[in-house]
């Protein structure tokens, strides 16, 4: 009885270490093929403020596009907002994309609160199929994706970030 009990014991350990090393592996494709995926900006459809579409063919070519992916009542999304607009004379040739899974409603009131809505380099999107996160690897509120005027990306960027840093980057 005990060998089998043993035969079992090593069989569902083996069993639990290959079903793991899979994983593992395919956590670990599935990060580089995104990686792969966001060197340039990827293809992706959002609904603007204003009911309309936006997507990758909207962006102005050879200019740096910054993503900021928010949440209207994140208390650091809400002081990046306010640093952009404070800072809107050294962003004037950056190309910014506001990027939340909210209802445009909310995400209006929002631009419309910090002074955003006049800048025609400051675009708010609805993310209303919640792909954004996914599509750009990124986990935490705020996140900035930062892509050259080539659109290569240039880095990553999770929390609040000084208006300074992005400027040099």
């Amino acid at each position: 009885m005990k060998k089998k009990l043993k035969g079992i014991f090593l069989i569902t350990f083996i069993a639990t270490l290959l079903i793991l090393s899979y994983l593992i592996v395919s956590q670990i494709k599935h990060k580089k093929e995104i990686e792969k995926n966001i060197k340039n900006i990827p293809k992706f459809s959002f609904q603007n403020i204003n009911g309309g579409i936006f997507t990758n063919q909207n962006l102005k070519k050879q200019t740096a596009t910054i993503f900021i992916y928010f949440n209207t009542e994140c208390e650091f999304c809400n002081e990046e907002a306010k640093m952009i607009k404070e800072n809107m004379e050294s962003l004037r040739d950056f190309q910014l994309i506001f990027v939340s899974f909210e209802k445009t409603e909310t995400i209006k009131t929002f631009a419309q609160k910090y002074q955003l809505t006049t800048y025609d380099n400051i675009y708010f999107l609805s993310d209303n199929k919640v792909t954004f996160a996914s599509t750009f690897d990124v986990k935490s509120l705020p996140s900035l994706v930062l892509y050259n005027k080539k659109q290569k990306l240039i880095e990553k960027i999770k929390g609040q970030t000084q208006i300074e840093v992005l400027i040099k980057k």
